[in-house]
């Protein structure tokens, strides 16, 4: 990345790497609408859109959520997209906020835009993107790490975020693909401590990118630090209606029996990825993306494109440079245009 405050770049993000007509492989979405079941859901709630939203629909979507994670309603924040908790970071008033990266931009992008210090902690390719908490200065007052982290597909494990929390600092845990992983081993949504802040999307599994669903997990005290200059209904009728359908136990499941599949089509497109020459997978990979590094890797997106084939471009996360790219982890007749495009350009052709 070209500037350490070059706003632009943090802004970038998937979307703008597809196009319609390309095989889209740039952004993390698992569906390309919401299921049948919950488009029935979405569209039984609009009877209730010539309404504010009340206060019930309100909380009957904290409930769900709160069950969902083992905890109770009033630790449960409903938001429009994770993405909004980045943008109220700010509220939590830091003096000097840590940003673990290569990650997703906007918390930095937020923190920064606010005119509040930031300081980047980005993990080392040689050690596998792996979060060290001793790197993280000792005077910073809100840390900001994801798990599993975009682009880098790293799984960190609980114990060491964890460690990240002391009096007087708020750790900030991105959680936005936690529920792609089987399991969820490592996700602290469940976990209660004092100044720690969980955010979940319901976007990226449920294909709700243009409804803007999601939630944070956190103390009472802290929740409302951190909504405290929102506005009245800061989030819809639909949104509310959304999390609630996406955290019920059928739902659940369901997001369950998806990322084991996933975690199939991952591990056999990460394995034909890693053997053409030229083409590095940075694993062990958790996430349902994969981030590549790629000899001459501007050109060969360049080339994929002309191809039909849309990749995230990696130069926009700091500590990545041109040769990265992230791909997400699609069905494998998708994945295999993918792997024969590549063999083709920087490998060679098996046919």
């Amino acid at each position: 990345m070209s500037g350490g405050d070059d706003q632009e770049l943090l802004r970038h993000h998937g979307d703008v790497d597809a196009a319609p007509g390309l095989v889209d492989f740039a952004v993390n979405v698992r569906l390309d609408r919401p299921p049948a079941w919950l488009r029935d859901r979405l569209a039984a709630a609009l009877d209730r859109v010539g309404k504010y939203p009340s206060q019930q629909d309100q909380r009957a979507a904290q409930a769900a959520a709160a069950q969902r994670h083992g905890r109770d309603p009033e630790e449960v924040l409903i938001l429009s997209g994770a993405a909004e908790a980045f943008s109220l970071l700010p509220a939590l008033r830091p003096k000097l906020a840590a940003v673990i990266h290569p990650s997703f931009t906007e918390p930095e992008l937020a923190l920064r835009t606010a005119g509040i210090e930031v300081r980047r902690v980005v993990l080392p390719a040689e050690d596998g993107y792996r979060l060290d908490p001793r790197a993280v200065p000792e005077q910073a007052d809100l840390v900001v790490v994801g798990n599993p982290t975009n682009p880098t597909s790293v799984q960190h494990p609980a114990g060491d975020i964890r460690r990240l929390l002391r009096p007087g600092r708020v750790v900030v845990v991105d959680e936005a693909f936690a529920d792609a992983i089987p399991g969820e081993p490592q996700s602290l949504a469940g976990h209660r401590a004092d100044g720690l802040l969980v955010v979940r999307s319901l976007t990226k599994t449920w294909g709700l990118p243009g409804l803007r669903a999601g939630y944070a997990l956190g103390s009472p005290q802290l929740l409302r630090q951190l909504g405290r200059l929102r506005p009245h209904w800061p989030v819809g009728t639909l949104v509310l209606e959304a999390v609630r359908a996406c955290c019920e136990p059928a739902a659940v499941a369901e997001a369950e029996r998806a990322a084991l599949r996933t975690a199939e089509h991952r591990r056999e497109l990460a394995a034909e990825l890693a053997a053409i020459p030229g083409v590095r997978v940075v694993g062990p990979a958790h996430g349902p993306f994969l981030l590549l590094s790629v000899e001459n890797g501007e050109k060969v997106r360049g080339a994929l494109r002309e191809r039909g084939i849309a990749v995230r471009r990696g130069d926009t996360f700091p500590g990545l440079g041109t040769n990265d790219m992230r791909v997400a982890v699609r069905q494998p007749d998708q994945n295999r245009l993918l792997v024969r495009a590549l063999r083709e350009l920087v490998g060679w052709d098996e046919a």
